[in-house]
């Protein structure tokens, strides 16, 4: 089997699950259903991913590795040029998010994933997000607790989950602001940024 046949195979079985894990949930989605969308046998979803644990984290992996990165850069970035400053801090969160969220390929879904696993109760999914991506809030916490050194870390963490709320919630495009005719989808989400970095800053400084 060629390194490109190798890829897209396994690319097809991570794109088949997320539209099923997105549509039926974790576990109303079987992995006869994910082979037979991603037109492969059950051999080849062993071989890549060894169970269907392992396959639902890799949807998010496969996701969340690059938000990730980009998230750590504008961090890293944000605390070199704007020292002090919150609302850099939040953005670095917020703006790789919501480019995910609205990113053609497969971005809707996979924020409908995130839906499902806050919606079911999936406790090694959760210790997988909290083992590989809990460090990313940490360093978020840091950042921020330098920028408002007034609050505690108890008052901390409640505010940044909020923020994780709020931006999930921005992500899912689920609430009453829509995006007006004549305005472009990237134009649409910059603004969701600037007004949730706003919202989240005045809930953080107050």
């Amino acid at each position: 089997m060629s390194s490109t046949a190798h890829f897209s195979t396994k690319d097809r079985i991570l794109g088949a699950a997320e539209e099923l894990f997105a549509q039926f949930g974790f576990t109303g989605t079987s992995l006869r259903q994910v082979t037979s969308r991603a037109d492969v046998n059950i051999a080849a979803v062993n071989y890549h991913f060894g169970s269907k644990e392992n396959l639902v984290n890799e949807v998010f992996r496969r996701r969340m590795d690059e938000m990730t990165a980009q998230r750590l850069s504008a961090l890293k970035a944000a605390l070199a040029e704007r020292p002090g400053e919150l609302e850099p801090i939040l953005a670095a969160f917020v703006e790789p998010a919501l480019a995910l969220a609205q990113d053609r390929n497969g971005g809707g879904a996979f924020v409908r994933v995130i839906a499902r696993a806050y919606a079911e109760k999936n406790d090694s999914l959760r210790k997988f997000l909290s083992d590989h991506y809990g460090h990313v809030l940490r360093e978020f916490a840091k950042a921020i607790a330098t920028a408002v050194p007034g609050l505690s870390k108890e008052e901390l963490y409640w505010r940044l989950d909020f923020l994780a709320g709020s931006l999930t919630y921005a992500m899912a495009d689920f609430g009453l602001i829509k995006r007006p005719a004549g305005v472009t989808e990237q134009a649409h989400r910059e603004r969701a940024a600037r007004e949730l970095i706003r919202f989240a800053a005045a809930g953080f400084k107050s």
